[in-house]
Formats: structure tokens, C-alpha cells, sequence
């Protein structure tokens, strides 16, 4: 998550495993690097509470070494056991705004400081402290550009790169959740790189809700929760009317749920508020139209939540995404 413009942003391809970090668990996720896409090994470690508490502005990480001896676990369960992998951060980790500017200069230098000047008021501490990347958005009339920023705490991204190196891996991409799942999608999804979609993205910490225009992020909004205790219905509501008279959005082509089966018996609850309120079927996101599994694989709602993620990121050269990508840095 370093800064870096799009151009030069994925020149570094994927490598075969990604590891996601929640508060409550170390997912760990390998795709075969050579044939059609095939997920070989996947482990879950889980976490003890308070041992993780993503946070935009706080501390993140309360025992290193307990974290670091998760990532091992985890990765020790997959063989081969990987050097190097794909990281994957809660949303809330990162402050994500989308910036339009009339006119874009052309040096990336100046497009750099003109970015970082403007996150500057965005983010609730110092620009310099802060680890920023983008990839251009939709086009605006003039020959301006809306880009899509991703800023963090640069602090707060170390810590976790500290616990992979510990675990013996180097995390040479690392990003967000979300971004991921809209690769995901478009991997996945034929048509979804065409018209206005919404993702639905709930997690235990924050859930994140992003609009996606002919394969570009157009809105994106995150919002903390504490566990289900958030309203789905009023906040994809309030996305739909932001969307109608903001975005001149008509209807969405599809909306995708992904990362319900975290809430348990009340996933169906979740994915009824958003049916009611938007007045349209909402579907989970299933990778399996992208990737393939090792028959010892056995797949079930969790298990495609959790490979999900891990999919958008290691397929993210294999499949034609790269409107989306965002967020990322690339060792």
C-alpha cells in the first residue's frame, strides 16, 4: 500500500498464496500457479480475541509473536510452504476516498503530491505517516479522472508485514479486503465488468458497500459495526438513494453478498434486509466460476467466504480486472 501510480502498480505478478488477517483468524489460501486456476490447500488458524483489533488510527496487533506463530501454523499446514504471498487487510485498516480532478497532470510525481495533498484532509493523521496507492476510476467530462485512493497508517501496515516476516514469508502485495472481492466478482461473474453492480461486504468489524460501473469503482463506503448489531437494510437504503440521485444510477444489475456466513443463523436475516430494501435478489459471491477445487476440498458457504478474497487477489493478472485494482503495494 505504498505509493506508487497505476501504471506501474502491477508489474509484479501474484504469487501463489494469499493470507488474509481478520481479528478472529489467519486465512491462508494457495492456487496453483501453472494450468486452470485450482485452489491446492487452504487453512484457517484461528485467533484469540484481542489479539487483532483492526483500527484505522489505533493499534492493531497486541501480541507479535502470538500473530506470528497463527501465520505460521497456518502456512505450515500448505505445501509446498510458500516464501512469498499476497497480505490481506481488513477494510477499516485503510481510509478510501475517490478523488475527481478535472485535470490530471501528467507527470506521476506531481499526480503523487496532488493525491497526497488532498488525502491529507481525508485521514485523521499525518500524510507523511501514511502509506498511499490509487489506480485511476471512471472518466470524468473535460478529460478529467476520478482515482481511487487507499490510505493507512504506514505503522499499522508494518506491524502486520513484521509478523509475516517472522513467520519466514515476505507479503510482496498487500491490500484490502473489499478490493479483492470486486476483483473476485469480475473474475468470476460474466457481464460484471458491464453496467452498475453493488457489492455487499459484511465483516465482524465493518461492513463495506461499493459501486461498480462498467468495471470501475464509482462509490465506496465503510462502515464500523459491532457484530450484527448493524443495520444492512437502512445502509444499503442509503447507498441506493446516494447512487439514484448522485451517481444517475437507474437499478443495479446484480448485488453480491460476500462475507455473511460470519454472522451464522443470522446470514439469512442480513441477506433478507438487503433484498427488502433494494427490491431485488441478492447473491453470494461463488468463486467457483473462476477457480477450481482439490477434491479433498469440501465447499460450503464459510468456505467460499473465505477463499474469496484470496481468489481476487491471486487471479488479479490472470483475469481481465484491472479497472478495479486498487490499494495494493507491490514489493
Amino acid at each position: 500500500m505504498s505509493h506508487a501510480a497505476a501504471s506501474g502498480l502491477f508489474a509484479t505478478p501474484p504469487p501463489p498464496v494469499a493470507v488474509e488477517i481478520s481479528s478472529v483468524r489467519v486465512n491462508a489460501v494457495a492456487l496453483a500457479t501453472h494450468g486452470p486456476p485450482t485452489i491446492t490447500g487452504h487453512s484457517i488458524e484461528p485467533l484469540p480475541a484481542g489479539l487483532v483489533t483492526p483500527a484505522l488510527n489505533a493499534v492493531n496487533i497486541h501480541d507479535h509473536a502470538a500473530l506470528a506463530g497463527a501465520i505460521t501454523t497456518a502456512l505450515d499446514r500448505l505445501t509446498p510452504r510458500p516464501k512469498r504471498i499476497a497480505l490481506i487487510l481488513p477494510d477499516i485498516v485503510g481510509k478510501v476516498s475517490l478523488l475527481r480532478f478535472e485535470k490530471v497532470p501528467p507527470k506521476a510525481q506531481d499526480l503523487e503530491q496532488l493525491v497526497r495533498w488532498q488525502m491529507r484532509k481525508a485521514v485523521p493523521f499525518r500524510i507523511e505517516d501514511a502509506q498511499v496507492s490509487w489506480v485511476e476510476g471512471a472518466g470524468v467530462d473535460g478529460g478529467g479522472r476520478e482515482f481511487v485512493v487507499l490510505a493507512s497508517r504506514r505503522d499499522i501496515v508494518e506491524s502486520y508485514e513484521r509478523a509475516c516476516d517472522d513467520a519466514g514469508v515476505h507479503a510482496g502485495i498487500v491490500d484490502i479486503t473489499s478490493f479483492n472481492l470486486v476483483n473476485a466478482v469480475l473474475g468470476t461473474v460474466a457481464g460484471a465488468d458491464a453496467g452498475d453492480w453493488l457489492l455487499v461486504h459484511v465483516a465482524l468489524d465493518s461492513a463495506t458497500l461499493i459501486v461498480v460501473r462498467d468495471g470501475r469503482v464509482i462509490f465506496y463506503r465503510n462502515r464500523p459495526a459491532e457484530g450484527a448489531a448493524h443495520d444492512m437494510g437502512d445502509l444499503v437504503h442509503q447507498t441506493a438513494m446516494y447512487f439514484e440521485d448522485r451517481l444517475g444510477g437507474a437499478t443495479f444489475n446484480r448485488v453480491v453478498l460476500a462475507g455473511a456466513s460470519a454472522y451464522g443463523a443470522a446470514a439469512d436475516g442480513i441477506r433478507a434486509q438487503i433484498e427488502e430494501r433494494l427490491g431485488t435478489r441478492v447473491e453470494a459471491l461463488d468463486v467457483r466460476g473462476a477457480v477450481a477445487m482439490r477434491d479433498r476440498i469440501a465447499v460450503g458457504p464459510d468456505l467460499l467466504d473465505a477463499i474469496a478474497p484470496a481468489v481476487g487477489v491471486l487471479l488479479r493478472d490472470r483475469q481481465p480486472v484491472s479497472k478495479a485494482r486498487a490499494g495494493e503495494r507491490v514489493a
